[in-house]
């Protein structure tokens, strides 16, 4: 049986732009307004504007917040100062990624973590289940907030022509609240494309008002819309892991190269420390695949579930690959056996179609902004 897909509060504006729309996680979403090569380099070179809102955002109030969130989750909230931001993973009891997240300090005692939208049921549901016994309450906000976003080098310049807030002093992985176009909002500087940028999250009745400021405040420096086939390069480019591809459930955040945000320091227990302590062991003793980058020798394009070959063995699988607009070639991420890991590992190979296309390791990320 067919489910009618979500709209965000900015549907109609996008629709009204030429977009291209298609359905991700039961939300009808832009994939792209015109060229995604041209949005893509908006992005690196000037900047972009993102309709996020299918993010799943989800608050945790009380006395007893971040105890309840230090036990649900692998990270240390408990040292996140108010106004900071941090990235972190909500695993199962067996180590198994379920989503990663970013987890802001609204106040003393109210958090808001912020889900991927494939995942933010399972990650509602998960925080809910293991809330038993905290003083605390978790709330479902996905309907309270529209998410925009405006990413790239012109982004602090055009956000700060509609804003009171003080950008020059925002750190990365900060936020503060603020106005944008004389609407409230959380201002948060981070983002998913490698570049400087600000997240806004506000609510959806202001969001179109909000956006049309912004397309307007950078008409002169090559702001563009831009959807989420150039977001998912971008990320990319920069080596951001995604959901689906780079994180499941049948990895640990060992397993992906990611075992520093698990923080075994923080006191008491939380969900999966059996299991990620002898994930943490084995990934010291006989390291499991390691996640590498592959840019291509030829023109064809590797794409997520094809096979890493070398010497006529299957060493590896594709994750996340496409043509890279800012290198000029064909990249993608593997998860690769640790003997042929290492950057610049020759003879690599991935299977296209029956053909073992000639590609070279790299280390991550394949893109890194110059500060």
């Amino acid at each position: 049986m067919s489910t009618t897909p979500r709209l965000t509060a900015l549907d109609a504006l996008h629709r009204s732009l030429g977009a291209t729309m298609t359905d991700f996680a039961g939300w009808d979403m832009p994939l792209r307004y015109a060229s995604e090569r041209d949005e893509h380099n908006a992005v690196r070179t000037r900047a972009g504007l993102f309709d996020l809102s299918h993010m799943g955002e989800i608050t945790v109030t009380g006395p007893q917040a971040v105890d309840l969130l230090d036990y649900a989750l692998v990270g240390n909230m408990s040292t996140i100062g108010p106004g900071r931001a941090r990235y972190t993973m909500i695993c199962q009891e067996d180590g198994g990624i379920l989503d990663d997240l970013i987890v802001y300090r609204l106040g003393e005692t109210e958090y808001m973590v912020v889900a991927n939208a494939s995942n933010a049921q399972i990650v509602l549901d998960a925080l809910v289940a293991r809330s038993g016994g905290f003083d605390a309450e978790v709330r479902d906000d996905r309907d309270a907030y529209a998410l925009i976003a405006v990413q790239g080098p012109e982004s602090p310049g055009i956000l700060g022509r509609l804003t009171d807030a003080d950008l020059d002093g925002l750190k990365y992985y900060a936020g503060l609240p603020g106005t944008v176009a004389g609407v409230p909002a959380l201002i948060a500087r981070t983002g998913y494309t490698g570049e400087d940028g600000f997240e806004l999250f506000l609510k959806p009745e202001h969001a179109e008002g909000v956006w049309k400021a912004l397309t307007e405040a950078g008409a002169g420096v090559g702001l563009i819309p831009c959807g989420l086939s150039c977001r998912d390069t971008l990320r990319l480019e920069a080596g951001m892991p995604l959901y689906g591809h780079e994180l499941t459930t049948s990895l640990t955040p060992f397993d992906a190269g990611l075992g520093r945000v698990v923080k075994f320091e923080k006191p008491g227990d939380f969900v999966g420390r059996k299991a990620l302590e002898a994930a943490a062991e084995r990934a010291e003793t006989a390291p499991p695949r390691k996640l590498v980058g592959l840019v291509a020798e030829g023109r064809r394009v590797p794409r997520a579930g094809m096979q890493v070959v070398l010497g006529g063995e299957v060493v590896g699988e594709i994750t996340s690959g496409a043509p890279s607009p800012t290198l000029g070639e064909p990249i993608a991420m593997a998860y690769v056996d640790a003997a042929h890991a290492a950057p610049g590992t020759e003879g690599v190979g991935v299977d296209i179609r029956g053909t073992h296309e000639p590609y070279k390791v790299v280390a991550l990320p394949f893109y890194k902004r110059q500060k």
